[in-house]
């Protein structure tokens, strides 16, 4: 298996951690960094994993999904109410199942891997998608082997 990894910086997007009890519960944002490692056991033509070239595809899904979004956790009780105060003339929003640096790197693991295998016909996949918040926190999730 050969590996290679393309990192997205400075994207700027913001969360809460609606359960947390200091200063992570108000929404704040931070830019990001997304690093995605792809795998794959036979290279292409080109003796390329991934074409970093045509990877916009995924540039695309993060200006679309997080570029100057509020992420929200889907179980925030006041997502609705807050969103609800300027509606989508003020909030871009983005849920997830959890909105913290872990969260967030298994669920974008979980999207990038089905459009990287629906863009090379199976033939590569992601293996890990670690995701800053800042300089000094980060987090990752790897692929659990044979997935």
């Amino acid at each position: 298996m050969t590996t290679c990894t393309k990192i997205y910086s400075d994207i700027p997007w913001a969360h809460r951690q609606h359960r947390h009890d200091g200063h992570c519960a108000f929404i704040h944002g931070h830019n990001w960094s997304i690093a995605i490692t792809f795998a794959a056991e036979q290279l292409d033509e080109n003796g390329f994993v991934v074409d970093f070239g045509k990877l916009k595809f995924l540039e695309h899904w993060i200006d679309e999904h997080l570029d100057h979004a509020c992420v929200f956790n889907a179980e925030d009780p006041l997502r609705d109410a807050l969103v609800a105060v300027g509606g989508p003339q003020v909030w871009k929003t983005y849920v997830v199942a959890s909105c913290s640096c872990e969260g967030m790197a298994r669920h974008l693991h979980g999207v990038f891997d089905r459009l990287v295998r629906e863009a090379t016909g199976g033939r590569a996949w992601v293996v890990r998608v670690e995701v800053e918040e800042d300089s000094r926190n980060s987090a990752a999730y790897d692929a659990p082997a044979g997935a």
